[in-house]
């Protein structure tokens, strides 16, 4: 089982505070270090110092780590262009000597885009611009050095474009797709994806997603076997209860409530939890989604008491 932080620095958090995040989940061995990829804060809290772009944060942290894996639950589509994004991924992958995996999704949030002045297209336009920006995007990286890519679509058109720069990873960055769409989301997994993600989901929910998956997969001829499977998971982990107690609050959350939709308990609880969760969905992979990026504590406590019992 791998385990990954996860991390929501629209809540709340600088670049500083996300570096010191990233260099202990390096130090405690965990497989890697993700972020949201969001503009404007949710819920009650302050959000300050204010948003940082997730492509910023991870060619800085690029620099500074060495070993985990980097990367996005989940880029928005509706953000960037899409070869804009195809280059700052791609860069940043060469900035981690090919460390980069590459959560992509359609974009949801409709708050933040009223905020900022960003368009949210209907959701089947947002999709149709979903399904082309991952076509522009998978297929800048697979054009072998020398050539041009082309693409005509109906809300992007490339044309000879020399499809540089090119990722260190070849012949690109693993796609993480997710999100619980019973058609068309299946499908471009089974087009695109090398993990699908279920997050913040009951294990019935995730086993019957990930069977779309597969369903959808082996329709276009794809082994099911080459897309992980995986899940996010809010966790709160504490040596007694009275420590669980304390870092529930801390992130405005109910333990039992916590017990119920995420990671909660002491760590024989919430290896329990994640042991039952993997035997009915299939996961080889988790991400541990940390809301309180102060408490490193927090991060040993996961990685000496927890770890060691997922090999």
């Amino acid at each position: 089982m791998d385990l990954r932080i996860f991390t929501e620095p629209q809540q709340g958090a600088s670049y500083d505070d996300l570096l010191r995040v990233a260099k202990k989940t390096e130090d405690a061995g965990f497989d890697a270090f993700f972020r949201s990829d969001h503009f404007l804060k949710m819920g009650g809290v302050s959000g300050l110092p204010g948003p940082t772009d997730a492509w910023v944060t991870l060619g800085g942290l690029a620099r500074e780590t060495s070993r985990i894996r980097l990367g996005t639950l989940v880029t928005a589509a509706t953000f960037r262009h899409p070869s804009v994004l195809a280059i700052s991924v791609a860069q940043v992958d060469q900035m981690s000597g090919g460390r980069v995996d590459f959560g992509f999704g359609a974009g949801w949030y409709e708050a933040e885009h009223t905020a900022y002045g960003i368009e949210l297209p209907p959701l089947k336009e947002r999709f149709d611009r979903y399904t082309e920006q991952l076509e522009i995007i998978t297929g800048l990286w697979e054009t072998r050095e020398g050539d041009t890519f082309s693409f005509a679509g109906e809300h992007y058109q490339l044309e000879d474009s020399p499809a540089l720069p090119k990722p260190a990873q070849s012949p690109r960055p693993p796609v993480i797709i997710g999100g619980g769409g019973k058609k068309r989301t299946p499908a471009l997994a089974a087009r695109f994806a090398d993990e699908f993600n279920a997050a913040f989901t009951d294990a019935a929910t995730a086993a019957a997603q990930f069977d779309r998956v597969e369903d959808a997969a082996r329709e276009i001829g794809r082994d099911p076997k080459e897309i992980t499977r995986s899940s996010a998971k809010t966790v709160c982990v504490g040596a007694d209860d009275a420590e669980v107690a304390r870092r529930a609050a801390a992130i405005g959350r109910e333990v039992d409530e916590l017990r119920q939709n995420g990671l909660a308990g002491t760590p024989a609880e919430v290896v329990d939890a994640i042991g039952r969760f993997r035997e009915e969905t299939g996961i080889t992979r988790l991400y541990l989604q940390l809301l309180d990026l102060s408490d490193l504590d927090h991060i040993d406590l996961i990685a000496s008491a927890i770890m060691p019992q997922l090999d």
